[in-house]
């Protein structure tokens, strides 16, 4: 990693560093304690607002590029007329092998709209290991940072799509040996963050996104030698926290190492059940401010709720407490009342903005509620839901970046996963952004 500096590069890394000297450790970093140590008083300088994704890819030529950690797999896909009983002996309608995994699928996805995805993960090299990389490589993502072990087996899922009950049953094998943040090399973390634009985690590799969502906000000038970037960040830890990249997490479910890594997230997009568990909340608009409330980093929360849509709380940047406050409950029935049950596309319903959003025992927020609805998708063309929330947070993560307001956002990625449940498996009707379906947006 060490090595020569551009004459611009070290000259900005030499002022850096004199500034730097003259403050100390304020605290350490948010894997450690959060005891803060006091540091001397400096007159306050002006900040330069830091462009937005939005804004940094409209000055660039070339697409946004979005970094994942997480799983990457083979899926055995088996359509049946119906799911056996015990015992039973059935025979499959279709099958397909297929990539999978919840930050395959993801990229895939945003891939196919335009982003520049890259991975950070692990198969093995064996026939299912070198599938995976290939499909991936085929619709653009760099795979260059997956390692392949020599030995071992890749991660694969046995898929059973229920043509009955249009439901899936997933039964997954992990790969081995697993990935542990020690094969993560420096260079390598530094060379795949390197001009990312937004980074994504599924928490399937929580030790090493935690070691990315740490890591991440190192790479302050390009070439830099990695002993003077720690030396940075120990000297000035705010400011090294504000050249960080926004991190959107997917809490499916409660897993290990995930409270550490939402500790580093501006957003998170969940499952249905997934508020309440983590809450212990009496409902899900109730979860959502609790999270909030417990996540203060969070700009916002997106719960997917399968057919019948989404539903999205989003943090106000202006501080709502003067505001007369609206009960969380109420206000999403009010938001249910103006839903158009006549049409059968994506729409997006909004409260309005800056409210102070309160949930009873809890407490309250500023900001606002979106209720967003799914495609009305005719039976005949419901094919697998497999990967639909994939699909949908790659859309997100291309939203995010194109700079799409919630209200277009929000419908749009509904499309991209209603397009993805008309084929079977997680990828194979993923649409591209020059598809028809999706112009409109």
């Amino acid at each position: 990693m060490d090595g020569p500096l551009s004459e611009s590069a070290a000259s900005h890394l030499h002022s850096f560093l004199v500034a730097m000297t003259m403050v100390r450790i304020i605290g350490p970093s948010p894997a450690q304690s959060s005891s803060p140590t006091p540091r001397r008083p400096r007159p306050p300088r002006p900040r330069r607002r830091p462009p937005t994704m939005a804004s940094a890819a409209a000055s660039s030529s070339k697409p946004p590029v979005v970094l994942g950690c997480g799983a990457v797999s083979a899926d055995y896909l088996a359509t049946v007329a119906s799911f056996p009983n015990p015992d039973d002996k059935i025979r499959s309608l279709t099958l397909k092998v297929q990539g999978g995994g919840n930050t395959g699928n993801a990229l895939t996805a945003a891939a196919r709209l335009g982003l520049r995805p890259r991975i950070i993960s692990k198969v093995s090299n064996d026939p299912q290991g070198r599938n995976i990389l290939k499909e991936l490589q085929d619709d653009g993502v760099d795979t260059s940072h997956i390692l392949v072990a020599e030995e071992g087996n890749s991660p694969f899922t046995y898929i059973i799509v229920d043509n009955q009950t249009k439901t899936r049953t997933c039964i997954h094998t992990p790969g081995y040996p697993p990935m542990v943040p020690e094969e993560l090399t420096q260079e390598n973390l530094f060379a795949a963050l390197d001009g990312a634009d937004i980074v994504y985690f599924d928490v399937r590799l929580h030790e090493t996104a935690l070691l990315v969502a740490e890591e991440h906000f190192f790479v302050l000038v390009k070439g830099t030698p990695s002993s003077e970037i720690e030396l940075c960040l120990r000297n000035n830890p705010v400011q090294a926290s504000q050249r960080k990249l926004p991190i959107l997490i997917d809490a499916e479910r409660k897993r290990d190492g995930l409270d550490e890594l939402l500790n580093f997230a501006s957003y998170v997009v969940c499952s249905a059940k997934f508020p309440q568990a983590w809450t212990g909340a009496s409902s899900t608009p109730v979860a959502l401010v609790s999270m909030l409330l417990r996540l203060p980093n969070i700009k916002f929360i997106i719960v997917t709720l399968g057919e019948k849509g989404c539903l999205m709380l989003e943090r106000s940047t202006t501080d709502a407490s003067e505001a007369e406050e609206i009960d969380v409950e109420s206000l999403l029935e009010s938001l249910e009342k103006k839903e158009v049950l006549s049409s059968s596309m994506p729409k997006c319903i909004a409260s309005k903005s800056n409210l102070r959003i309160s949930a009873d025992g809890i407490g309250s927020i500023s900001g606002r509620l979106l209720l967003g609805t799914a495609e009305i998708i005719p039976s005949e063309e419901l094919i697998d839901t497999t990967g639909a929330g994939d699909a949908f947070i790659g859309a997100v993560l291309y939203g995010l970046c194109s700079g799409m307001p919630p209200e277009k956002m929000l419908p749009f990625a509904a499309q991209v996963a209603a397009c993805g449940c008309r084929g079977l498996g997680a990828r194979t009707a993923l649409p591209h952004r020059t598809d028809p379906r999706l112009v409109a947006y």
